[in-house]
């Protein structure tokens, strides 16, 4: 080849990646791995829009109804996955409508990249037509958010923020692109983020806390672990298994931590919390050591902070330096990848059981059995319990379904009762609460695990709330069951008003449309249960269903969860009726 044949062959790659800022865009996301995106299009995000047409057969995109429901729907994909989930909006309202579903991967941890259209640059500060501060309405609940207003700061953007948003503690992280950006050309290259100057995804685990607390947990009595979603964010489940049947310590869940243990393992005692097991609460208080494993000790957790296991020495595993201390005082902090530092620990701990403390914990759970269980899971009276159709879904699935649950009664019932074999099967929204997040977070599931069975469960108040991405199943065939479970009432809120406002209902009691017509007019196969004797054929005919069905079940309007642990009450205080 002559010198001029090589200038000209440079010269045309170099032409071919001559590309505008909406190309930059879609490449990026290659880059990245992104080949799933959920999003709304609008006029200052239309360039790029327009290029995401040219790449059909690399990137699919999902229409989701409303903004809120694309990154509800980006929050399942990655909490089902362990991926990046990716959202996508217009400037203005459409930016607005991602708020709640940023702030609830904030405060879960879900790993999330958010991609707003903004007005052209000599405009912004001008009120131009749908603009918004979107960073600044963004930056309380992002991890990072970055304004790019030149094409070229495109590719660095993007990497940072896909490794900002996976690395470390995940979270959500927000792009806002002006429209000239989009429409302006460079030259495009592309380099993975690996660092960030200022920002340490993870702290270096000290061999010489790991030692510390090796010592506490050997000479422990009455040791008890609590773990959360930091042992699924870690993918330490199985280092977390070897660890606690080493130690044989007994181990109870946050709501996120279920599914990182298989219910059905010996050493697990439960969830601890407001509406949790009755033995992990009381036990908390009497344990000597209490070990928190990638939890950060929220309030629905620990109760009245006052009385939280005072009389415990406490060891705290987590990745945020932020979250030691933050709550409940420690005396040691292994800070670290908890993969990494539940490995580095286990050589020191001694092989050990503590059977007759875990005696205490089974005897625990025969009280609540007798006392609440029975009644959920083998009731007696007439009408449907919320707890025995979640039996139903157990017996249909095998515990090896994903079971995503909106925010009420019906979600402390799936975690309570739902039974789990595998990891990363418990969707829910732990630290937000968002009602409505269950439907558009089951479609990114099963999405993102097209193999496995995905159930939501929502209550009639909660799924009204996004009911419009019915149409979203519609369009694309995603095979969700969803169990709505129906006591025309906003069940949660009812509950506090029975037990603490003498029974004055105020706005919680609901006239409801016509839930089976309506996912008919979507072609989602329906049926509605009001008998028992229906209740098992109804749920393994949905199972068994290759397509997308729904199915309400018309429960107890009355109905209570139990137990449950007052506000500002100490988990010693916890109630079972």
């Amino acid at each position: 080849m002559t010198t001029k044949t090589k200038t000209q062959s440079l010269t045309q790659t170099k032409q071919q990646l001559h590309i505008s800022g909406a190309e930059a865009v879609v490449r990026c996301l290659l880059e990245e791995g992104a080949d799933l995106i959920y999003g709304y299009p609008g006029g200052a995000i239309m360039p790029v829009y327009d290029e995401l047409f040219k790449y059909q057969d690399k990137i699919h995109h999902v229409l989701t109804r409303h903004e809120q429901g694309a990154t509800h729907a980006a929050q399942g994909y990655a909490r089902a996955t362990g991926k990046v989930g990716v959202a996508m909006a217009t400037s203005g309202p459409g930016a607005t409508n991602l708020i709640t579903g940023i702030a609830d991967a904030q405060i879960d941890s879900t790993p999330m990249v958010c991609i707003t259209g903004q007005v052209a640059e000599h405009l912004l500060g001008s009120d131009a037509f749908q603009e918004t501060d979107i960073v600044g309405i963004s930056t309380p609940v992002t991890k990072w958010n970055y304004q790019i207003t030149k094409a070229s700061e495109i590719p660095e953007i993007f990497a940072k923020a896909f490794y900002i948003a996976k690395s470390g503690r995940p979270g959500p992280v927000l792009i806002d692109i002006t429209k000239n950006a989009q429409f302006d050309t460079f030259d495009f290259e592309y380099e993975k983020c690996t660092n960030v100057r200022s920002y340490k995804a993870q702290p270096e685990v000290s061999l010489e806390e790991v030692k510390k607390a090796a010592t506490l947990i050997n000479a422990a009595k009455k040791p008890m672990i609590v773990f959360g979603q930091g042992v699924i964010l870690g993918e330490a489940e199985q280092e977390f298994k070897a660890f606690i049947e080493k130690t044989g310590i007994p181990s109870a869940w946050t709501i996120l931590g279920l599914s990182a243990l298989p219910t059905e393992h010996e050493l697990n005692v439960g969830m601890v919390g407001m509406h949790g097991n009755y033995a992990p609460n009381k036990l908390t208080n009497e344990c000597d050591l209490l070990i928190a494993v990638g939890m950060r000790f929220d309030d629905r957790v620990t109760g009245s902070l006052d009385t939280y296991a005072k009389q415990a020495k406490v060891i705290h595993f987590e990745i945020d330096p932020a979250e030691i201390n933050k709550n409940v005082q420690v005396d040691v902090a292994v800070l670290g990848d908890v993969k990494e530092s539940l490995a580095e620990i286990l050589p020191f701990v001694n092989q050990n059981s503590h059977t007759e403390w875990l005696e205490e914990f089974n005897k625990l759970e025969a009280v609540e059995f007798d006392k609440v269980k029975k009644d959920d899971l083998f009731p007696t009276k007439e009408g449907l319990t919320m707890g025995e159709v979640l039996k139903e879904i157990n017996n249909a699935s095998g515990g090896d379904a994903v079971i995503v649950s909106d925010v009420g009664q019906h979600q402390m019932f799936a975690c309570r009762y739902a039974k789990f074999n595998k990891t990363k099967s418990n969707i829910t929204s732990g630290g937000l609460g968002t009602m409505g997040f269950a439907l558009p977070a089951a479609i990114g599931a099963k999405m993102g695990v097209p193999n496995r069975e995905v159930v939501m469960i929502a209550g009639d108040g909660g799924y009204q709330m996004t009911i419009q991405e019915l149409g979203t199943i519609l369009q694309t065939k995603a095979a969700v069951k969803i169990v709505v479970l129906n006591n025309e009432y906003l069940g949660m809120v009812r509950q506090w008003q029975q037990l603490f406002f003498d029974k004055r209902y105020a706005s919680t009691e609901m006239t409801n449309p016509d839930f089976v017509a309506i996912a008919e007019g979507y072609s989602i196969k329906a049926n509605r249960v009001t008998k028992r004797e229906d209740l098992a054929k109804s749920v393994q005919e949905m199972m068994e269903s290759k397509e997308a069905y729904f199915l309400e079940v018309c429960v107890e309007k009355e109905d209570n969860v139990f137990p449950m642990i007052p506000t500002g009450a100490s988990v010693s205080d916890i109630r079972l009726e």
